[in-house]
């Protein structure tokens, strides 16, 4: 991208743009496809929870681990913290300008605009695993808090982190308690002696889990045979992933965790961290702290992932902790980098990404399920596995960074974007940038 159109980050209407918080927003969109790609080409059943049946050669294996460790959930995190740093950012500018009352207004008209999004993205396009109908209602949703004190979100904040680590941890005791028990009933049983109350009732819980083990390897069967098969069953079959999703309730889940994180990011941004502006000590600190909690926590939770048996996992717990941390320590990388001549130059291209991230994250999809994975088209579903997904994301990104960058020098807003902040303002905003030659001859107002 040329010098002039990253001095010329400005939204459509006028208003300048955080460079820093674009770069983010371009790495964190691109990063999401490495968590996306393998439910585009491969079964999400097994994605969660079966790793080994989208392919566990060595490469295979390396790819996955280095996904589980330094990625994992980390790409949407940091989105999530930035929505909140948006909240913030895009209210006070339109209170400012037009009102309290009109700028609550638009933000909500804004956000049900993006939900309407999201649900064409997944009822249109397909994909049941989007995210901007989540952010969409989320945001409807702790919109009233984002004028607490910086404190007050934090800790409003780490709520869905307690939880997962309070109910992680008594299902990891119950778990090992059960297993314990299951051992000691095959122990007797092989003495010939009689076996306990609750042994029998550990080896009956046990054989349900197995039972569901079975049930999940079938689901994973089902998909596959009808995401290789007609449009139809392809459609059906994406669909009804969602449905079932939804059935299961886990948008409450989404929704907690979703709106938890934005109130982090809305803290961070309040205080000047997401925005660059503490010290590079700082930052170092925070990366030491994020990192040195979050790779431990995750080698030894991907490891025991990886042995696919009934043995417990320490991710069960700390998947949350974990995943906020790394985020933490990526994003104190970004700034630490940022800090210096080559890392800004290094980075400078993401803020393209940044600025049209709403379009590539829609292209993500188009590219994936529509050209790369379904049935027809190129129809390369099933057969690649981990190595070949995550290698195959890394060439998508790469060709979408370019094309986002050739982007930015001729267009005032990407296409998705444009078609919606003119719906939420109501008028349709300028989709060509002006000529360099045109702004210089605008007169000057004072």
């Amino acid at each position: 991208m040329t010098e002039h159109a990253i001095a010329d980050a400005r939204e459509p209407d006028g208003a300048p743009r955080i460079a820093s918080l674009d770069i983010m927003r371009g790495i964190a969109i691109l990063g999401i496809l490495f968590m996306n790609i393998d439910g585009m080409g491969g079964s999400m059943n097994a994605g969660h929870g079966w790793a080994l049946l989208l392919g566990w050669t060595v490469p295979d294996h390396i790819a996955w681990l280095l996904r589980q460790i330094v990625a994992d959930g980390t790409a949407r995190c940091m989105l999530e913290m930035l929505f909140g740093a948006g909240m913030v950012i895009l209210t006070d500018r339109t209170v400012a300008t037009a009102g309290r009352w009109a700028g609550v207004r638009r933000y909500y008209v804004r956000n049900l605009i993006l939900f309407a999004f999201g649900m064409v993205h997944i009822f249109i396009l397909l994909w049941p695993g989007d995210i901007l109908h989540i952010y969409g209602l989320t945001a409807l949703i702790v919109f009233p808090l984002r004028r607490l004190r910086p404190r007050w979100q934090l800790l409003l904040g780490v709520t869905f982190m307690v939880f997962t680590l309070v109910t992680g941890a008594g299902e990891v005791r119950s778990v090992a308690q059960e297993n314990a028990l299951v051992a000691s009933a095959a122990q007797h049983r092989a003495a010939g002696q009689p076996v306990t109350a609750d042994e029998a009732k550990a080896v009956k819980s046990n054989d349900k889990w197995h039972a569901k083990v079975a049930e999940q390897k079938h689901m994973i069967a089902v998909e596959n045979d009808a995401r290789s098969g007609s449009f139809a069953s392809w459609r059906a079959a994406l669909i009804g992933i969602y449905t079932m999703l939804l059935g299961r309730g886990a948008p409450m889940m989404w929704l907690w965790e979703a709106g938890a994180t934005m109130l982090i990011g809305t803290a961070l941004f309040r205080m000047g961290i997401l925005a660059g502006q503490r010290s590079a000590r700082f930052y170092g600190g925070m990366l030491i702290a994020g990192y040195g909690l979050a790779i431990p926590l995750r080698a030894i939770g991907a490891w025991q992932t990886s042995q696919f048996g009934d043995g417990i996992s320490i991710e069960w717990s700390t998947s949350e902790l974990a995943r906020v941390a790394m985020t933490l320590g990526h994003v104190a990388l970004i700034h630490l980098l940022l800090g210096t001549a080559r890392g800004r130059a290094l980075l400078s291209p993401f803020t393209a990404a940044g600025r049209t991230a709403l379009s590539l994250y829609i292209c993500q999809s188009l590219i994936g399920l529509w050209l790369l994975y379904p049935p027809f088209a190129l129809g390369l579903y099933g057969k690649m596995g981990w190595a070949g997904f995550m290698l195959t994301a890394l060439a998508i990104d790469a060709l979408l960074l370019l094309v986002a960058n050739w982007w930015v020098v001729r267009f005032e807003v990407a296409p998705v974007e444009w078609a919606w902040r003119s719906l939420a303002g109501g008028r349709m905003l300028r989709f060509r940038r002006k000529s360099r030659a045109a702004v210089e001859a605008a007169p000057v107002t004072v």
